[in-house]
């Protein structure tokens, strides 16, 4: 199993949800995050004084899936995220040794 993260720009949310409900994904964790990569933030104006922003905010996706998925997953979200303009996110693969579902105890794939 391999655990997907998907930090990506919050208007896309809804898209990016959508995109992966059509190809069987059936279940996600959203936060609300904060941050910055090559865009280091940006320059805002407010009552005529300059300020940064450091931190944008984003939407971090979180989702398990078995192995086979996560390439299918992947391309999902690249083609619903992808604006072509920069501060798109990034997407973070990450090997999960264990899963257990608390109600049933079931364990591995069968959890997610």
């Amino acid at each position: 199993m391999k655990k997907i993260e998907a930090i990506i720009k919050p208007f896309k949310l809804e898209e990016v949800k959508e995109a992966l409900g059509e190809i069987g994904v059936e279940g996600m964790t959203v936060t609300e995050v904060k941050g910055f990569g090559r865009q280091k933030g940006q320059t805002e104006i407010y009552r005529g004084s300059e300020y940064v922003v450091d931190f944008l905010p984003k939407i971090k996706v979180e989702i398990v899936l078995a192995d086979d998925k996560v390439a299918s997953a992947v391309d999902t979200i690249i083609k619903a995220a992808h604006t072509g303009k920069i501060g798109d996110g990034k997407i973070f693969i990450l090997p999960v040794l264990e899963a257990v579902r608390i109600r049933t105890s079931e364990r591995a794939e069968a959890a997610v």
